[in-house]
């Protein structure tokens, strides 16, 4: 019963397959927010602008939702669009940004951000919740590709209260599934940190963990950006390039947070390993949030942290490291009742030692951020050992 349970329930889903365009250059749109209007599950958009979501079959007739920073939404029946996989959708920029309207407005982005913080616990779930996601991570070792890993989970929060400590995990979260290459033996791994990288993620959400933490003159010394749309509403654009570069998009409506984009480029941070040392080069995070039942939940976090490692006596560059990661939610449980027990939580050390069979039938109907032709150059890379297929089958 428990093999042939959810083979019936996938049997009742229904896909919808597309690519977003810029309606006046063509220009692909990627990372567009896909979602059905009242309802908590999502996808987003790969680099070249396409996706395939899979829904439940009842909600045929509901309507389809695509959002993106700078455009109207999209929005149609969903029967409309089933079963035409090579149909193209277009989004319509909004005046606001046609018309590049200057700031006229009085409000500073000092301003704007400091309410933005302060309303925190008004625009973001204060009950339990429960997420589900999809996580991947790439790593890539000068210019090659050596390993991918994927996972399915399930993630339980309480609330958005501010923590007391804001570098420990609040979230718990619960494996589903997890698929990954032969890669992850490979000798260059030892030069990627082998903690919880899932966790490591999870703990860049700055609305969460209220990372944000400036004085008055750090306040007084953000700037703006002209106003911008998404999801049919005004956005405030804040900036700051002190020591960091930092972007924070504000709906003008409620001042919640929808967007954050984070450069962070510290001074040289060293780490030894044999007879190599490292410098840290830096991390480029952004983070996504979405509007459901008057509440704001996460949507969509993207990293990337890169690491070069020298000769400890001549000093010579050896290689690179870079470090790919994105964990998509594609369904909110909002005021969840179900909780994730301390013996169903994801373990603290490395995704790529918590094994699981690897389940294909699940991955198929699975919303997950599609693949690009531009993920060519990561397969042809991660297949030199054989079809990805068979190593996820195999490890």
């Amino acid at each position: 019963m428990l093999a042939v349970l959810p083979l019936s329930l996938w049997a009742q889903r229904m896909t919808v397959s597309a690519k977003i365009r810029d309606r006046e250059t063509g220009e692909p749109l990627a990372f567009a927010s896909v979602g059905i209007k009242g309802q908590p599950i999502g996808t987003i958009s790969n680099a070249n602008g396409e996706f395939d979501f899979h829904f439940p079959v009842d909600l045929r007739n509901d309507t389809i939702v695509i959002s993106m920073l700078g455009y109207r939404n999209f929005e149609a029946p969903i029967w409309t669009l089933v079963e035409k996989p090579d149909q193209i959708l277009t989004l319509e920029k909004s005046l606001i940004v046609l018309q590049e309207i200057v700031v006229s407005d009085t409000i500073t982005g000092g301003e704007v951000l400091r309410i933005a913080l302060s309303r925190i616990e008004e625009n973001y779930p204060m009950q339990p919740f429960l997420l589900d996601g999809f996580y991947r991570d790439v790593k890539k070792v000068g210019g090659t590709y050596i390993s991918l890993l994927e996972a399915a989970v399930k993630i339980y929060d309480e609330n958005y209260s501010e923590p007391r400590n804001k570098h420990k995990l609040r979230e718990r979260v619960r494996l589903v599934e997890v698929r990954k290459s032969v890669g992850y033996e490979s000798k260059f791994t030892t030069y990627f940190d082998q903690a919880n990288l899932l966790e490591d993620l999870l703990l860049q959400n700055s609305v969460r963990y209220r990372h944000i933490q400036m004085t008055d003159e750090e306040f007084a010394s953000l700037g703006r950006e002209p106003n911008t749309i998404f999801d049919n509403h005004e956005i405030y654009v804040v900036k700051s390039t002190i020591d960091s570069t930092l972007r924070v998009f504000v709906d003008k409506t409620d001042f919640s947070i929808i967007h954050i984009e984070f450069q962070y480029m510290p001074n040289d941070t060293y780490l030894k390993k044999k007879n190599l040392i490292s410098k840290f080069v830096g991390t480029k995070t952004s983070l996504d949030f979405r509007r459901y039942k008057g509440k704001m939940y996460p949507s969509f976090f993207e990293m990337t942290t890169k690491i070069n490692w020298y000769d400890f006596s001549t000093g010579d560059l050896k290689f690179e490291t870079e470090l790919f990661q994105q964990l998509l939610i594609n369904n909110v449980e909002a005021n969840a009742e179900e909780k994730i027990a301390g013996t169903e939580r994801m373990r603290n050390y490395g995704l790529q030692y918590q094994d699981l069979p690897y389940n294909k039938e699940f991955w198929d109907n699975y919303n997950v951020i599609k693949e690009t032709p531009l993920d060519k150059k990561i397969l042809v890379d991660l297949e030199k050992v054989g079809p990805l297929e068979k190593q996820f089958a195999d490890y």
